[in-house]
């Protein structure tokens, strides 16, 4: 199966609740790779590279969120992968 690459802005209550640590540990779940941060506008990036199956089922896991996090929307856009990650980590 072909990789995919997938870019999500997630809105809600979700800085500061552990969210990005949440979205680390169901990357490595789903054997994904790429990266997460917190941008100024107390949204969470994220970046994920993988099997588009494992990427359906993180993008489903990313509503769910830590228990403290209440997610209020998420904008997903598919791109081409690049290859260019060999680890999913927490960027500051």
């Amino acid at each position: 199966m072909a990789k995919q690459r997938l870019h999500l802005m997630i809105f809600g209550e979700v800085q500061g609740v552990f969210f990005r640590a949440h979205v680390r540990e169901k990357a490595k779940e789903h054997s994904l790779v790429g990266w997460a941060k917190n941008k100024p506008d107390n949204t969470v990036e994220v970046v994920a590279e993988g099997e588009k199956d494992n990427l359906e089922l993180f993008l489903k896991a990313c509503w769910k969120g830590p228990p403290a996090a209440e997610v209020a929307d998420i904008k997903a856009e598919w791109q081409k992968p690049t290859g260019e990650f060999d680890r999913f980590e927490i960027v500051y």
